[in-house]
């Protein structure tokens, strides 16, 4: 869409007239008739072209003839006023442009801050399962909790068991969330207290149903 259509009606048409005053198809002190007839060469209502006159005359472009048409002025002034409105369209797209750029940069950095979260996180659990013993369970054919999510099995619930990660090959995703579904041939990496290892084996391993 160019700029020209960004504008309302009137302004177009003001903008259309001030071009064809610069292009002499209206010449200065030229008469043009009332504002029906210039209604009807643009397709629009009479008042959509009082205001377009009504703007053209404050720049002094045209005269408006009360009840008795409009007068060409002065082209030196129709290029003032196409002067003024390409002035003005670079502003605004400058000014659309900053907003869309602000708008990207705003996506960037929440972007950047998820991600220094996540390492931030990741770096926490690491560090963590340095200190306490990590364990590590491979969900074998005919599980019970395949196709399961995390939250739907209780997980911590019935094992006291924190989940660090889930490894699928060679791909870990780290704390994974609660709509996380388990598949047949993951490795869960959790931590937990004595005995943590027998209870998630056991629960794996035994439908608590």
């Amino acid at each position: 869409m160019s700029n020209h259509e960004q504008h309302p009606r009137y302004v177009r048409i003001s903008i259309d007239v001030a071009n064809r005053i610069v292009s002499e198809d209206f010449k200065e002190n030229q008469k043009i008739k009332g504002r029906s007839t210039l209604a009807g060469e643009y397709n629009v209502s009479p008042e959509t072209i009082r205001r377009a006159m009504a703007l053209l005359s404050d720049m002094e472009v045209v005269e408006v003839l009360h009840n008795s048409g409009v007068i060409i002025k002065s082209k030196e002034k129709a290029l003032e006023f196409l002067s003024k409105f390409s002035s003005k369209e670079n502003i605004d797209y400058l000014r659309s442009d900053l907003n869309k750029l602000i708008s990207g940069r705003n996506k960037i950095n929440d972007e950047i801050q998820e991600k220094i979260d996540l390492i931030l996180e990741q770096s926490f659990i690491f560090k963590t399962s340095k200190i306490i013993q990590q364990h590590e369970y491979q969900i074998e054919k005919g599980s019970w909790i395949i196709g399961k999510m995390i939250s739907e099995v209780k997980f911590w619930q019935n094992t006291g068991a924190t989940i660090l990660g889930v490894k699928k090959g060679k791909e870990i995703i780290v704390s994974p969330g609660p709509y996380f579904a388990f598949e047949e041939g993951e490795n869960i990496i959790f931590v937990g207290n004595d005995n943590v290892y027998m209870r998630v084996e056991n629960f794996i391993e035994n439908s608590p149903d």
